[in-house]
């Protein structure tokens, strides 16, 4: 994806055993998607960050969606029932969201976990990539993008730095 591309359409399973796609999310006033898993020491290192995020921005009507579109068959970590332990324990439920078909990946572009797709209200991508400047040590974090680009989307302004490289685990692709 580009910024200002339209966020594709998708339908996911979330961890509450039910099915969402875009329009359960239309009142929102913007929406981040991280793509991330269970097992990737990059996205465990991020759990707390996000959970902290999804907390500060909920009042301002912002959807964090994590989504998981890593083969199972090859890291039984991120399967479904490990996904429901993961949001229980990191505060996310029910925002964690499996795509099996990896589907929503593909149509996203996403290629790391974590990696972030934040969308305005007219649902533009205004900002993809990395969360902060520091995965492994929360406390060594200098630069906050995202959420940097929530305070602008949120605002409705155009985000200073749009992309900046996601640092991860490539996602794990069916063979």
């Amino acid at each position: 994806m580009n910024i200002g591309d339209k966020m594709p359409k998708f339908n996911m399973l979330g961890v509450d055993g039910k099915m969402y796609n875009n329009f359960d999310f239309a009142d929102k006033y913007a929406i981040a998607i991280v793509f991330t898993c269970n097992h990737c020491p990059y996205s465990i290192a991020y759990w707390n960050r996000i959970a902290k995020l999804k907390e500060r921005y909920e009042e301002d009507n912002l959807a964090l969606l994590c989504i998981n579109s890593n083969d199972a068959s090859q890291f039984e970590e991120d399967n479904f029932e490990n996904m429901k332990k993961v949001a229980k324990e990191h505060s996310i439920f029910p925002d964690y969201y499996y795509d099996e078909s990896q589907e929503i990946a593909k149509s996203f572009g996403a290629n790391y976990t974590p990696e972030v797709f934040l969308f305005n209200s007219k649902r533009e991508l205004v900002y993809i990539g990395a969360i902060d400047d520091c995965w492994d040590n929360e406390n060594n974090v200098t630069r906050v993008f995202l959420e940097d680009a929530i305070e602008y989307a949120l605002d409705g302004i155009e985000v200073d730095y749009p992309e900046i490289k996601a640092e991860g685990c490539l996602i794990k692709w069916k063979q």
